[in-house]
């Protein structure tokens, strides 16, 4: 059915799927079709069951189909789909995040991560009155046009560097620079936007004290530091990247977890900041889905499921994972390379973790994700269809799982060589 299903979206879907980084197009073959999920597993429609560590590329984090989180979709859904009016959910939602997150004081809610960092862009340009934005090569956040250079995953896996279509003038004041390495910044300068733990080429950290000297080269120039949290937000910790290292931000942007497992993404900040969005102040933004009901049910739930002893089981089966993953690698004399930070690992078949986007391009290059990727899938495990993702656990993924996982990775071990 999977090639059946794939045949028939490609008549009507440009290339089958909705969403690039589905299509398998970094590593061949037929993209399996998704019929149900239940905790750690996926079906396809063909009926064949995976262990899944692609968790919707994030939003997943207690497990597929978490009933309490069913529970709150079906009674809000109950009560209608979207009313164009404000909701007590959007205001709880909003109230929850702000009182994890040590210095985000209000919250706006957009329908995506796009959406997010789009909005935070044009914030922090309307608070400076500056034009020029700095980013990170390698670095994603999201497919708005300033922001599509030099993107990770988003673009990396289809062999592309940004976008045809995005005119020159739409990045002309976007400065992109090499991940961990200082970049000049000056008085025109509006932010530097970041993923504060870069997972979109693969997991490639920051350096010690890195995003600190960050921190204080924006402070020198009056440039707003902006944190793309949208992977890393409350999937490290409860407060996000930001507390996870210690670094506050100017602004935050949001996703993946905060809805649940539907679409809906965030930014925010400080008062005094946040008084410039509108219909306060002048940075225009509006989303005719914006807090949906639905949604902000969905991610109220799921938050309410992420305490403390939630990140602390998270961070040991990463740990379980990264550190069985490494042994086998190390025990077969492929070279082989698990970077983790807290519950986010990934894979380089190298034998020197990255530490920007050219060495993570050298690593993904050389062709051999592509093979152990296919070994698992046809072994049960279902890994992101690309070398730039990182893996997704949940707290459906326990022990056993883990360990079922790291005997079918010795076994396609074991096939590469």
């Amino acid at each position: 059915m999977n090639e059946e299903y794939f045949e028939r979206a490609k008549l009507v879907i440009p290339g089958g799927v909705n969403s690039p980084v589905r299509s398998f197009r970094s590593v061949g073959g037929t993209p399996y079709f998704v019929d149900r999920a239940e905790g750690p597993y996926v079906w396809d429609s063909d009926g064949q069951r995976y262990i899944d560590y692609v968790m919707s590329y994030g939003p997943g984090i207690v497990g597929h189909s978490h009933p309490q989180i069913i529970d709150a979709v079906q009674q809000s859904s109950g009560n209608g789909a979207t009313y164009g009016a404000p909701t007590l959910g959007e205001v709880e939602i909003a109230e929850e995040i702000c009182s994890r997150v040590e210095g985000v004081e209000m919250i706006r809610l957009v329908s995506s991560g796009t959406e997010a960092t789009m909005t935070a862009i044009r914030l922090a340009r309307g608070v400076t009155g500056r034009d020029k934005i700095v980013k990170f090569s390698g670095h994603y956040h999201g497919h708005a046009d300033s922001l599509l250079a030099a993107g990770g995953s988003g673009v990396a896996n289809q062999g592309i560097s940004g976008s045809v279509g995005v005119p020159t003038s739409a990045v002309a004041d976007t400065i992109v620079t090499p991940w961990n390495e200082i970049p000049d910044l000056d008085d025109s300068t509006a932010a530097l936007i970041l993923e504060p733990l870069p997972a979109n080429m693969g997991v490639v950290p920051p350096k010690e004290n890195f995003l600190q000297d960050l921190r204080i080269a924006c402070d020198a120039h009056g440039v707003l530091l902006i944190f793309d949290e949208v992977i890393t937000g409350f999937r490290l910790a409860m407060g996000g990247a930001s507390q996870w290292f210690g670094v506050q931000p100017d602004i935050w942007c949001f996703g993946k977890v905060i809805g649940g497992g539907l679409p809906m993404g965030a930014y925010g900040g400080s008062r005094e900041i946040m008084r410039h969005v509108a219909p306060l102040g002048d940075v225009y933004q509006a989303g005719t889905l914006s807090g949906n009901p639905i949604a902000t049910a969905a991610g109220l739930a799921q938050l309410r499921l992420l305490n403390v002893d939630a990140y602390e089981k998270l961070e040991k089966t990463a740990e379980r994972l990264s550190d069985g993953l490494s042994n086998i690698f190390q025990s077969t004399g492929i070279d082989v390379v698990v970077p983790r930070v807290g519950s986010l690992l990934s894979i380089f078949f190298t034998n020197q973790n990255p530490s920007n986007f050219d060495e993570a391009l050298a690593a993904a290059e050389n062709g051999i994700y592509a093979d152990f990727f296919h070994s698992m899938l046809k072994r049960g495990v279902a890994l992101a269809p690309g070398p730039y993702e990182a893996l997704f656990l949940s707290l459906a993924h326990t022990d056993e799982i883990i360990d079922q996982t790291l005997e079918i990775a010795r076994e396609a071990a074991e096939e590469l060589t």
